[in-house]
Parts: structure tokens; sequence; C-alpha cells
């Protein structure tokens, strides 16, 4: 990709919103990936006019290479789950003791995240409906496949994923969990999620909890 096609995660969810028009069944629910994904989310979520609400899910950086995943944790109720993306810890050679300590770091800073931007409100209830489970662009797929994990412990009808732009090793892997994946963008040449983005600036959790609370109301 030589020039970014999307303006910004705004954009990017309007351009989602758009492809999935039509696709889903009135009882559908968004779920956005905190922090960036939340963004697109509810974009998505605006533009159909379905309820919004965030799955909470922290990548497991590398030490020392915090942006490249060597698994994921995520939380959906009581139920967390953990995904270790082999082929990064085996060539790494991360002992267990050491990705223990990042997940447990990262755990510590997901259930913080939860208190923040829901505070006392309840989880969008999943079980039975489609769920369009949104984040602003796969590289690895471990987030979302953490997420799609401790998804299925709540029993959705269906599951569909949808970014803006993913590598086609993340689409196959996310594929084998999910019921759909929806792409817009899938370059030959993947280079990292943000090359999408011509502003690609950090969401803060208030931007988060701004968005869930001026999100429709739960059907």
């Amino acid at each position: 990709m030589r020039t970014a096609p999307f303006a910004d995660r705004r954009a990017a969810g309007r351009a989602l919103a758009a492809r999935l028009a039509g696709t889903l069944p009135g009882d559908a629910v968004v779920l956005g990936l905190p922090r960036g994904g939340a963004v697109v989310a509810a974009e998505v979520a605006a533009v159909l006019d379905l309820p919004l609400d965030v799955l909470l899910v922290r990548k497991l950086g590398l030490p020392g290479q915090p942006e490249l995943a060597m698994g994921a944790v995520a939380a959906v109720g009581d139920t967390v789950e953990t995904v270790r993306t082999d082929r990064v810890l085996a060539a790494a050679a991360v002992d267990d003791a050491t990705f223990a300590g990042v997940r447990d770091r990262e755990l510590a800073e997901l259930h913080r995240r939860a208190a923040a931007y829901r505070g006392s409100r309840a989880p969008v209830a999943v079980a039975g409906r489609t769920v369009v489970l949104v984040d602003d662009g796969l590289a690895t797929g471990a987030t979302v496949r953490a997420a799609l994990q401790a998804l299925a412990q709540q029993r959705p009808a269906r599951t569909v994923v949808a970014v803006p732009v993913a590598s086609s090793g993340a689409l196959h892997e996310v594929g084998a969990l999910a019921d759909e994946v929806v792409s817009l963008l899938v370059p030959p040449s993947f280079r990292a999620v943000g090359a999408a983005y011509r502003d690609f600036a950090q969401t803060s959790d208030d931007e988060v909890r701004d968005l869930l609370r001026s999100a429709a109301p739960e059907l």
C-alpha cells in the first residue's frame, strides 16, 4: 500500500459498515476491541443502528519487541481465554515463566480497563445473537483469536469478524474460529495495521468510555 486508503479509524468504520449493510439480522450486536477497534466499531454500530459494547482483550507483547504478539488474553464476563502464538514463542525462545509474567501484567490492565470503560454498566448480552467483532486491523490475529475463544463460551448464534485491513495469514487463522471474516483490504505485502491509515493516533480510555455512553441503547 503506497498510499494509506483510510483517513482514520472513523472513516474505516463507515466503509466497513457499508460492506456489512443488509447482511446482519436485526438483533445483531457490535463488539469493538479497545482501544482502536472501539472507534471503528462505534461507526459500524452507529451506521447500522446496532448496540455497541467492547470485548476486552490484551496483546501479550514479546519482551523487547512489545508490538510483536506472542499471544493474547481476553475476557467476556467471567470467562478468560489465553492464546499463544507458537511460531513467535519458538523463534524467540520465550520460557513459560516469562510468558506467564507478561500475561499476568496484561490481565491486570484488562481488568482496569473494564472498570474504566463500563463502570457498573453490565455487558451487552450476546447469547443466541449474531456478534460482529470489530478491530482496526489484523496483523497476527492473536488478539481476535483470544476474543473469539472467550466469546464462544457465551454461545452466540453466529460470529462475524469485521476489520478494515488484515494480513492473509491472520485471515486464515481467524477464519478457523469465526463463522465469517470480512476484511476490506488484504494487502499482498502486509507491513502493519497502521500503514492503512493516514491518521493512526492512539485512542484514549476517555474516548472509549465516551463512545459507549453515546452508543445506541441495548435492544
